[in-house]
């Protein structure tokens, strides 16, 4: 299938292309190394090159000729197009693409298959050459509208919605990895009692295994921004704005919404990378879904209670637990060591606030 760049109606953009294409590494590689047999033809003959490279007579002699006829340079052997200059023409007559349109009008969106049976029909009612399955995807595919029909939604004030867009996130990288303190997982445990919900969000640290979590009376941005600014007055997060050495603190999450607006928008505040996973793929995130685990089958699951009836004292026994979680309770992972003592005996120079829990 032909396709065609953005900008390809814009005078000279083809001549910046061409010059892309003589930067491109791969090609680069390949003239050099056509150069180096070429230069081997002129060291050991014909017979020595064609048994060491298996090129032929003919190919040899026409790259002498193309570094004869424009110059003694390597980037005049780089591979070129093999696109045919001469493309077939698509020789499906007009009143069929406009019945498989038809079809997709009546048929919102018919796929291919479907349309290439209801086509087979029409064209044999009307005495013409149906085109194949493929050759219908094609027709589709070339369509500025790729055929498709999308239904005006109406919001409370009568206005024509407009089809939502496509929201790009930064993804989290392959093989992700950081120093200690400077990449946070987070997520958040739901608890329901009796029709009223309640919220834990939770902060953790894959390298060093530190562990951060406020109770919540809600997953809006508005508390668990508050909750990320908690942490972030405990990393110091005021003196990383003027400290371009420390900008590498990132925060991984789902595609939660307890994430979006207040809480991406107070990372961007503070110039923090903010990763996403990919849509149903929790074990992107593994680390922080195993500490939800344990915090909940060491401490929620123990005070679940005072989650519905009192979430300022739960909060106060939270941040207890958590202080013996980081500093006391021993972690396989860490060799049988609490999370501070390992920090401290590796990275030394780890001289940071630990975590507190801040009652809203």
């Amino acid at each position: 299938m032909q396709t065609r760049n953005l900008w390809y109606r814009v005078k000279g953009f083809y001549s910046v292309k061409k010059l892309g294409y003589l930067l491109d590494m791969k090609n680069i590689k390949d003239a050099q190394y056509r150069m180096k047999i070429l230069h081997f033809f002129d060291s050991y003959g014909l017979d020595a090159t064609k048994e060491a490279f298996g090129v032929s007579r003919r190919t040899l002699f026409r790259g002498k000729a193309l570094l004869k006829k424009k110059g003694n340079h390597t980037t005049n052997l780089m591979p070129k197009s093999c696109s045919p200059k001469n493309k077939r023409i698509s020789q499906v007559p007009d009143i069929v693409t406009k019945e498989i349109r038809r079809l997709r009008e009546a048929y919102p969106n018919l796929g291919k298959a479907k349309v290439h049976v209801l086509l087979q029909e029409w064209c044999k009612a009307n005495n013409l050459k149906c085109p194949a399955e493929s050759t219908i995807g094609r027709i589709i595919a070339k369509a500025k509208d790729k055929m498709r029909l999308v239904p005006y939604r109406i919001d409370s004030k009568g206005r024509v919605k407009k089809p939502k867009k496509r929201d790009f996130k930064n993804r989290k990288p392959k093989g992700l990895t950081a120093k200690p303190m400077n990449l946070w997982a987070t997520d958040t445990i739901e608890r329901v009692c009796e029709g009223m919900r309640r919220y834990i969000i939770t902060f953790f640290d894959p390298t060093a295994r530190i562990g951060f979590a406020v109770g919540l009376p809600s997953k809006a941005t508005k508390w668990t921004s508050k909750a990320l600014e908690a942490l972030l007055q405990g990393l110091h997060a005021n003196e990383l704005e003027s400290d371009d050495s420390q900008r590498t603190i990132c925060f991984l999450s789902d595609n939660g919404s307890e994430f979006c607006k207040e809480f991406d928008a107070l990372l961007q505040t503070h110039n923090l990378t903010h990763y996403w996973t990919y849509p149903r793929s929790p074990k992107m995130n593994a680390h922080c879904e195993r500490f939800n685990r344990t915090i909940q089958e060491q401490f929620i699951d123990w005070n679940e209670d005072l989650l519905f009836t009192d979430l300022e004292l739960f909060n106060e026994k939270l941040s207890d637990w958590l202080i013996q979680y980081n500093t006391i309770i021993p972690h396989h992972s860490l060799g049988l060591k609490p999370p501070v003592r390992w920090l401290m005996e590796n990275y030394p120079e780890c001289q940071r606030l630990w975590t507190n829990t801040t009652s809203f």
